[in-house]
């Protein structure tokens, strides 16, 4: 696939700080660097979120499970989760949360009800809502869906949030204060001066091919899960304690509330609606292979919806979608069981622990508390280059955050329906109206691309122009385009003609990006299913692809 080789000159000159990882960390330390006038570079090899972020919880929560072995890191999650919904409230959502007890559980009803208590301490810093004690028939009749040999429950709140979009807002918001941001640009070297110190980096275009270079005064590592290589390539070492962590997602909503649960061997597990879809999550294994080649397994799939049955046994009953698959980057500790490891974070000043300046690390830590990671390592970046300007991502709105959509006047002014303005909105916030507005020249561009997640053409245009989206998976990640239940199949090929188009590229070249985007999809798809389901997906699978054409831009993925 041919594409637009980037514009070279806005990586000719020296950057302050250059950011690798475009993960909601990476994003959030991006913004706070352009916030406080540094020249920043933000560089991400896959899309924006698209590794740890993508794969977590969605959730902006405090921690309850951290209770017991790092109040400190419950106290700072709440407080940031805060935060997080004043500067973005369009992005946020409200998830109860609702906690079964049956007799004989290690936990019961009196115990659990003094967890609460203390989490309650906790409630105003993220807008909570203090817990309730529920009898059976309470319970039951919140969540009829629930095992009727329940003894009681107790409930209390936490907020969903779109991670793709708050990682991407953050981005945007980093590039209106002055930032460059790439994505599928990949770090392949650190520059060393003859003192072993980091001046910059040398990256690869993976779309282009494009090779280029970048001098930096700072480096700060944000990989994630690739902290470990990208350190390696400075000569020092930052050993993290990766966690495999998976989701099964089921094709809507299925319960009105979260609902917790125990795997086979004790774990907490729990059930949420998110969005438009729901999912069972998650598993905590550590993890040795590739970091570049995660999958789920069919087993890992089994061990968490086991677990719900326990529960809630009409789960059996609902189809699987897909699966999350992703790593946790957990600082390093040994003699722990998975779950006991501490959610902190490191920000490690490289000049000051081994000796090698002009290269920073921040490590560890978890989503609901990135914007004081943000803040602490742009601190350290700030002090060093001698800027004195203080933090205001605590306080300044993320684009689409300053106002609220009307969108009811929108929806007329567009003639979408009213659903469809408003799942825009939630994505754009107060911006909809300008991602909507070539609707008024292009009257046709108001059709539904993606009718499950309603993702219009004038929206996906829009994230063609003005987001970065150069695939059919950027797409994903900006509009949730293909989340659906049809998995891409019906809105993957009208999305590449829109991509080929903007990008001028030809149909073959729409017709691989179709390939590539379903053969992706396919293995999100394949350990959520088994026995007459999979047959029922390989047999569509088939079919769609024969009659499309697609099969000559297969890969051969062994199915």
């Amino acid at each position: 696939m041919s594409w637009p080789v980037p514009d070279r000159t806005i990586v000719e000159k020296p950057f302050d700080v250059v950011i690798i990882g475009g993960g909601v960390n990476g994003t959030g330390v991006a913004r706070d660097c352009a916030m406080r006038g540094l020249r920043t570079l933000l560089l991400e090899k896959n899309d924006f979120s698209s590794g740890t972020s993508w794969a977590s919880s969605g959730m902006i929560h405090g921690g309850l499970r951290y209770l017991g072995y790092d109040r400190n890191t419950t106290r700072i999650s709440c407080e940031d989760s805060g935060y997080i919904q004043g500067i973005a409230p369009h992005l946020i959502f409200r998830i109860p949360f609702l906690h079964p007890v049956f007799k004989g559980d290690r936990y019961g009803l009196e115990l659990m009800e003094i967890v609460m208590k203390a989490y309650d301490s906790f409630r105003e810093l993220k807008g909570g809502k203090e817990h309730t004690r529920l009898t059976r028939d309470e319970a039951v009749a919140l969540e009829p869906g629930l095992n009727p040999d329940v003894a009681g429950a107790l409930t209390w709140d936490e907020w969903g949030i779109d991670v793709p979009r708050l990682c991407f807002a953050n981005a945007l918001a980093a590039r209106e204060e002055g930032a460059v941001i790439m994505n599928h640009a990949e770090v392949i070297d650190l520059r060393l001066d003859g003192q072993g110190n980091v001046t910059g980096l040398s990256a690869r275009h993976l779309l282009s091919k494009e090779t280029f270079s970048v001098e930096a005064k700072i480096t700060v590592n944000c990989a994630g899960p690739w902290v470990p290589r990208v350190a390696q390539m400075a000569g020092v070492v930052v050993p993290l304690r990766l966690g495999k962590g998976i989701h099964v997602v089921y094709d809507r909503r299925i319960s009105n509330m979260a609902i917790t649960a125990q795997a086979i061997d004790g774990r907490g597990i729990f059930l949420s609606p998110h969005e438009n879809v729901s999912w069972i999550g998650t598993t905590d294994d550590d993890y040795y292979g590739d970091v570049d080649d995660l999958a789920a397994t069919n087993d890992e799939v089994e061990y968490l919806v086991e677990g719900m049955t326990r529960v809630f046994p009409k789960i059996r009953d609902y189809r699987r979608s897909r699966v999350t698959v992703g790593l946790r980057p957990t600082l390093y500790d040994w003699g722990k069981y998975e779950d006991d490891l501490s959610r902190r974070y490191e920000v490690v000043d490289h000049d000051a622990r081994d000796g090698v300046a002009g290269f920073v690390t921040l490590a560890g830590g978890k989503l609901a508390a990135y914007r004081l990671m943000a803040q602490d390592t742009t601190d350290l970046v700030a002090k060093k280059l001698g800027v004195e300007a203080s933090c205001r991502t605590h306080t300044e709105p993320l684009p689409g955050a300053h106002g609220y959509a009307d969108t009811p006047r929108i929806a007329e002014t567009a003639g979408i329906p009213l659903f469809t303005a408003e799942r825009t909105a939630f994505r754009h916030g107060d911006r909809t109206g300008r991602v909507l507005a070539s609707i008024e020249k292009h009257p046709r561009w108001s059709r539904e691309v993606c009718v499950c997640e309603q993702v219009t053409e004038a929206e996906v245009r829009h994230c063609v122009r003005t987001e970065l989206a150069s695939t059919i998976s950027d797409l994903w990640f900006r509009a949730r385009l293909g989340m659906g239940s049809c998995h891409g199949m019906g809105c993957a090929p009208r999305a590449a003609q829109i991509l080929a188009e903007e990008h001028n590229l030809g149909p073959r070249d729409a017709h691989e990006e179709v390939a590539r985007f379903l053969e992706q999809r396919w293995r999100d798809k394949v350990p959520a299913l088994d026995g007459l389901e999979l047959a029922q997906e390989e047999l569509a699978r088939g079919v769609y692809l024969g009659a499309y054409g697609y099969d000559e831009f297969r890969e051969d993925d062994g199915h």
